[in-house]
Parts: structure tokens; sequence; C-alpha cells
């Protein structure tokens, strides 16, 4: 499973219909299961974005799927980022030699 952590902005329509934002992160919620993954944290935010999501996904392919599926529905825009764990660079960076 891979770790990817999606920065998400609200749209004019997102905004507008924000009260129903809870509703559509469920049906993420049930996306990101239906793909094979989970949505494992999301929090809302100050500054550039509006809320930031880590999920867990089987690959990349379901990642963009993911992300195109969630980009259709016009209520945000996402900047989707693949994460390596900690182990993962360790080992990364040992490989370098």
């Amino acid at each position: 499973m891979a770790t990817y952590i999606a920065l998400c902005k609200y749209t004019a329509e997102g905004i507008k219909a924000i009260k129903e934002a809870p509703k559509r992160l469920d049906k993420a919620k049930a996306l990101a299961r239906k793909l094979g993954g989970a949505i494992e944290a999301v929090y809302l935010t100050l500054g550039g974005y509006d809320v930031i999501a880590v999920c867990d996904l089987p690959d990349d392919d379901a990642a963009a799927t993911f992300a195109l599926i969630i980009g259709r529905t016009g209520a945000v825009t996402t900047t989707t980022l693949r994460a390596f764990p900690e182990a993962d660079y360790r080992r990364l960076v040992k490989a370098l030699g």
C-alpha cells in the first residue's frame, strides 16, 4: 500500500455548498475503500490549502483514479503527492552508497 497526500482547495462551487462537505468526505472515504485503500486522516487547514487528506491506496493508478473522480465533482481541486515513509526514505538514501 502506498501513501498519498492530497492538498485540496475549495472551488467557488465547493465553498457555496460547504454544508455538504461532510457528506462529500463520506463519499470520498467510500471511494477510497472501493479502490482498495482508505483515507487515514483529514485536516482542515489554514493557508494555501483548505483541506489535507492522507490516503493509503494500492498504487499510482488507484491514486490517479481517486483524484480524477474527486476532481470531477467540481467541489475541490487537488494536488496529489506520493509520500514515502521514513523507513523507505532511509532505505533509498542508504542505497545511494
